[in-house]
Protein backbone atom coordinates (compact mmCIF):
# COMPACT_ATOMS: atom_id res chain seq x y z
CA UNK A 1 0.00 0.00 0.00
CA UNK A 2 1.28 3.46 -0.91
CA UNK A 3 1.46 5.84 2.03
CA UNK A 4 1.16 9.48 0.98
CA UNK A 5 3.08 12.12 2.91
CA UNK A 6 1.65 15.29 4.39
CA UNK A 7 3.33 18.69 3.95
CA UNK A 8 4.55 18.36 7.55
CA UNK A 9 6.05 14.94 6.78
CA UNK A 10 7.89 16.35 3.79
CA UNK A 11 9.23 19.23 5.85
CA UNK A 12 10.69 16.73 8.32
CA UNK A 13 12.18 14.77 5.43
CA UNK A 14 13.80 17.95 4.10
CA UNK A 15 15.52 18.39 7.45
CA UNK A 16 16.60 14.75 7.52
CA UNK A 17 17.93 15.06 3.98
CA UNK A 18 20.18 17.90 5.09
CA UNK A 19 21.70 15.69 7.77
CA UNK A 20 22.10 12.98 5.16
CA UNK A 21 23.77 15.30 2.67
CA UNK A 22 26.21 16.59 5.27
CA UNK A 23 26.99 13.05 6.44
CA UNK A 24 27.86 12.22 2.83
CA UNK A 25 30.12 15.29 2.79
CA UNK A 26 32.04 14.02 5.82
CA UNK A 27 32.58 10.77 3.94
CA UNK A 28 33.59 12.67 0.78
CA UNK A 29 36.37 14.46 2.68
CA UNK A 30 37.93 11.07 3.46
CA UNK A 31 37.51 9.14 0.20
CA UNK A 32 41.12 8.72 -0.93
CA UNK A 33 43.71 6.05 -1.67
CA UNK A 34 44.92 4.38 1.53
CA UNK A 35 41.65 4.74 3.45
CA UNK A 36 39.81 1.67 4.76
CA UNK A 37 36.13 1.53 3.94
CA UNK A 38 35.27 0.86 7.59
CA UNK A 39 36.61 4.35 8.38
CA UNK A 40 34.07 5.91 6.01
CA UNK A 41 31.32 4.00 7.81
CA UNK A 42 32.53 5.17 11.21
CA UNK A 43 32.52 8.81 10.15
CA UNK A 44 29.00 8.66 8.72
CA UNK A 45 27.58 6.77 11.70
CA UNK A 46 29.02 9.28 14.18
CA UNK A 47 27.93 12.33 12.20
CA UNK A 48 24.34 11.13 11.83
CA UNK A 49 24.00 10.32 15.54
CA UNK A 50 25.67 13.57 16.58
CA UNK A 51 22.99 15.45 14.59
CA UNK A 52 20.00 13.68 16.17
CA UNK A 53 19.50 11.23 13.33
CA UNK A 54 19.55 7.45 13.21
CA UNK A 55 21.40 5.52 10.49
CA UNK A 56 18.55 3.98 8.50
CA UNK A 57 20.43 0.95 7.27
CA UNK A 58 21.55 -0.49 10.61
CA UNK A 59 19.24 -3.36 11.43
CA UNK A 60 17.28 -3.12 8.17
CA UNK A 61 16.79 -6.76 7.29
CA UNK A 62 19.75 -7.46 9.57
CA UNK A 63 22.19 -5.16 7.75
CA UNK A 64 24.92 -4.22 10.27
CA UNK A 65 26.34 -0.90 9.00
CA UNK A 66 25.41 2.75 8.49
CA UNK A 67 26.72 2.70 4.92
CA UNK A 68 26.57 0.34 1.99
CA UNK A 69 30.01 0.67 0.39
CA UNK A 70 30.40 -1.06 -2.96
CA UNK A 71 33.73 -1.00 -4.80
CA UNK A 72 34.38 -1.47 -8.53
CA UNK A 73 32.29 -4.44 -9.72
CA UNK A 74 30.15 -4.44 -6.57
CA UNK A 75 26.75 -2.99 -7.45
CA UNK A 76 25.18 -2.36 -4.04
CA UNK A 77 24.96 -3.48 -0.41
CA UNK A 78 28.70 -3.94 0.09
CA UNK A 79 30.00 -4.23 3.66
CA UNK A 80 32.44 -1.61 4.97
CA UNK A 81 35.55 -3.34 6.27
CA UNK A 82 39.28 -3.75 5.87
CA UNK A 83 39.40 -3.03 2.16
CA UNK A 84 41.87 -0.20 1.46
CA UNK A 85 40.87 2.16 -1.35
CA UNK A 86 43.42 2.53 -4.13
CA UNK A 87 43.98 4.68 -7.19
CA UNK A 88 41.69 3.76 -10.06
CA UNK A 89 38.91 2.39 -7.83
CA UNK A 90 35.33 3.53 -7.93
CA UNK A 91 33.33 3.38 -4.71
CA UNK A 92 29.57 3.70 -4.30
CA UNK A 93 28.44 5.08 -0.95
CA UNK A 94 24.76 4.59 -0.13
CA UNK A 95 23.36 6.08 3.08
CA UNK A 96 20.02 6.64 4.75
CA UNK A 97 18.94 8.77 7.69
CA UNK A 98 15.92 8.41 9.92
CA UNK A 99 15.03 11.76 11.44
CA UNK A 100 11.96 12.30 13.61
CA UNK A 101 10.60 8.98 12.41
CA UNK A 102 10.99 9.52 8.64
CA UNK A 103 13.67 8.22 6.27
CA UNK A 104 15.63 9.74 3.40
CA UNK A 105 18.08 7.86 1.20
CA UNK A 106 20.79 8.84 -1.30
CA UNK A 107 23.86 7.41 -3.01
CA UNK A 108 26.90 8.66 -4.90
CA UNK A 109 29.67 6.83 -6.75
CA UNK A 110 33.16 8.30 -6.37
CA UNK A 111 35.99 7.68 -8.81
CA UNK A 112 39.42 7.80 -7.26
CA UNK A 113 42.24 9.45 -9.18
CA UNK A 114 43.43 7.13 -11.91
CA UNK A 115 39.99 5.80 -12.83
CA UNK A 116 39.92 5.02 -16.55
CA UNK A 117 38.13 7.46 -18.89
CA UNK A 118 35.56 4.83 -19.89
CA UNK A 119 34.75 4.28 -16.20
CA UNK A 120 34.34 8.02 -15.66
CA UNK A 121 31.95 8.00 -18.62
CA UNK A 122 29.92 5.26 -16.95
CA UNK A 123 29.62 7.40 -13.83
CA UNK A 124 28.69 10.56 -15.73
CA UNK A 125 26.07 8.78 -17.78
CA UNK A 126 24.61 7.03 -14.74
CA UNK A 127 24.30 10.37 -13.00
CA UNK A 128 22.71 11.84 -16.13
CA UNK A 129 20.21 8.98 -16.17
CA UNK A 130 19.23 9.74 -12.58
CA UNK A 131 18.19 13.27 -13.54
CA UNK A 132 16.44 12.05 -16.68
CA UNK A 133 14.44 9.75 -14.45
CA UNK A 134 13.67 12.56 -12.03
CA UNK A 135 12.42 14.68 -14.94
CA UNK A 136 9.71 12.05 -15.46
CA UNK A 137 8.80 11.81 -11.77
CA UNK A 138 5.80 14.10 -11.87
CA UNK A 139 2.15 13.81 -10.92
CA UNK A 140 0.16 11.99 -13.59
CA UNK A 141 3.12 10.05 -14.95
CA UNK A 142 3.83 6.45 -14.04
CA UNK A 143 6.80 4.56 -12.68
CA UNK A 144 7.34 3.12 -16.16
CA UNK A 145 8.02 6.62 -17.46
CA UNK A 146 10.89 6.93 -14.98
CA UNK A 147 12.26 3.51 -15.85
CA UNK A 148 11.97 4.12 -19.60
CA UNK A 149 13.90 7.40 -19.30
CA UNK A 150 16.76 5.71 -17.47
CA UNK A 151 16.85 2.55 -19.57
CA UNK A 152 16.54 4.14 -22.99
CA UNK A 153 19.39 6.54 -22.22
CA UNK A 154 21.97 4.16 -20.79
CA UNK A 155 21.32 1.18 -23.06
CA UNK A 156 22.30 3.20 -26.13
CA UNK A 157 25.85 3.15 -24.71
CA UNK A 158 25.77 -0.63 -24.35
CA UNK A 159 25.37 -0.58 -20.56
CA UNK A 160 23.30 -3.05 -18.56
CA UNK A 161 20.40 -1.95 -16.33
CA UNK A 162 20.16 -4.08 -13.20
CA UNK A 163 16.67 -5.63 -12.94
CA UNK A 164 16.81 -7.33 -9.54
CA UNK A 165 17.24 -4.09 -7.57
CA UNK A 166 15.00 -1.04 -7.90
CA UNK A 167 14.09 2.29 -6.36
CA UNK A 168 11.30 2.51 -3.83
CA UNK A 169 8.94 4.61 -1.81
CA UNK A 170 10.04 5.68 1.64
CA UNK A 171 8.71 7.42 4.73
CA UNK A 172 8.16 5.82 8.13
CA UNK A 173 9.79 2.74 6.61
CA UNK A 174 13.01 2.81 4.61
CA UNK A 175 11.40 0.76 1.83
CA UNK A 176 7.75 1.36 1.02
CA UNK A 177 5.57 0.98 -2.04
CA UNK A 178 5.83 1.64 -4.90
CA UNK A 179 8.79 -0.07 -6.47
CA UNK A 180 10.55 2.24 -8.95
CA UNK A 181 12.42 0.15 -11.54
CA UNK A 182 15.16 1.61 -13.72
CA UNK A 183 13.59 -0.03 -16.76
CA UNK A 184 10.09 -0.07 -18.16
CA UNK A 185 7.61 1.22 -20.70
CA UNK A 186 6.07 4.65 -21.01
CA UNK A 187 2.61 4.87 -19.48
CA UNK A 188 2.98 1.63 -17.52
CA UNK A 189 3.38 0.99 -13.82
CA UNK A 190 2.08 2.79 -10.75
CA UNK A 191 0.60 6.25 -11.27
CA UNK A 192 2.46 9.05 -9.49
CA UNK A 193 0.28 11.29 -7.33
CA UNK A 194 0.92 14.27 -5.04
CA UNK A 195 2.22 13.21 -1.64
CA UNK A 196 4.37 10.36 -2.91
CA UNK A 197 8.01 10.35 -1.83
CA UNK A 198 10.24 7.97 -3.78
CA UNK A 199 13.89 7.07 -4.10
CA UNK A 200 15.13 6.94 -7.70
CA UNK A 201 18.43 5.08 -7.97
CA UNK A 202 19.87 3.89 -11.28
CA UNK A 203 22.28 0.97 -10.88
CA UNK A 204 24.07 0.72 -14.21
CA UNK A 205 26.69 -1.84 -15.23
CA UNK A 206 29.39 -1.30 -17.81
CA UNK A 207 28.71 -4.77 -19.22
CA UNK A 208 25.99 -7.32 -18.63
CA UNK A 209 22.93 -6.45 -16.58
CA UNK A 210 23.25 -9.77 -14.77
CA UNK A 211 24.36 -9.76 -11.14
CA UNK A 212 25.39 -12.34 -8.54
CA UNK A 213 25.31 -12.36 -4.74
CA UNK A 214 28.41 -12.81 -2.62
CA UNK A 215 28.64 -15.22 0.28
CA UNK A 216 27.86 -12.56 2.89
CA UNK A 217 24.27 -12.64 1.65
CA UNK A 218 24.22 -8.90 0.98
CA UNK A 219 26.86 -7.75 -1.48
CA UNK A 220 25.74 -7.80 -5.10
CA UNK A 221 28.32 -7.71 -7.89
CA UNK A 222 28.25 -7.79 -11.68
CA UNK A 223 28.30 -11.27 -13.20
CA UNK A 224 31.10 -10.29 -15.61
CA UNK A 225 33.15 -8.40 -13.00
CA UNK A 226 32.91 -5.14 -14.92
CA UNK A 227 32.35 -1.87 -13.02
CA UNK A 228 28.96 -0.67 -11.86
CA UNK A 229 27.76 2.83 -10.91
CA UNK A 230 24.96 3.92 -8.57
CA UNK A 231 23.47 7.36 -7.91
CA UNK A 232 20.32 8.07 -5.91
CA UNK A 233 18.04 10.87 -4.77
CA UNK A 234 14.88 11.01 -2.68
CA UNK A 235 12.19 13.10 -4.39
CA UNK A 236 8.76 14.39 -3.37
CA UNK A 237 5.86 14.59 -5.84
CA UNK A 238 3.59 17.66 -5.69
CA UNK A 239 0.61 18.56 -7.86
CA UNK A 240 2.57 20.93 -10.07
CA UNK A 241 6.23 20.20 -9.30
CA UNK A 242 8.75 17.66 -8.05
CA UNK A 243 11.33 18.45 -5.39
CA UNK A 244 14.65 16.68 -4.94
CA UNK A 245 14.84 16.43 -1.15
CA UNK A 246 18.35 15.01 -0.95
CA UNK A 247 21.47 16.73 -2.23
CA UNK A 248 24.84 15.87 -3.76
CA UNK A 249 26.06 19.45 -3.49
CA UNK A 250 27.82 18.91 -0.16
CA UNK A 251 29.59 15.89 -1.63
CA UNK A 252 30.81 17.71 -4.70
CA UNK A 253 32.06 20.69 -2.73
CA UNK A 254 33.92 18.41 -0.28
CA UNK A 255 35.44 15.75 -2.53
CA UNK A 256 38.93 16.85 -3.53
CA UNK A 257 39.07 14.97 -6.85
CA UNK A 258 37.04 17.07 -9.29
CA UNK A 259 36.22 14.30 -11.71
CA UNK A 260 33.23 15.63 -13.63
CA UNK A 261 33.85 16.05 -17.37
CA UNK A 262 37.29 14.40 -17.18
CA UNK A 263 35.96 11.59 -19.38
CA UNK A 264 35.43 13.96 -22.29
Amino acid sequence: MIKLKTPDDIQVMRAGAQILGKAHAEVAKRVAPGVKTKELNRVADEFIRDHKGIPSFIGFGGFPFALCISVNDQVVHGFPGEYVLKEGDIVSVDCGVQYEGLHTDSAYTYPLPGARPEVLQLLERTMDSLYLGIDQAKAGNRTGDIGFAVQSYVEKFGYGVVRELVGHGLGKSLHEDPEVPNYGKRGKGVKLVPGMVIAIEPMINMGTRRVVAERDGWTIRTADNKPSAHFEHTVAIFADSTEILTTHEYIESSYTYKWRNKSR
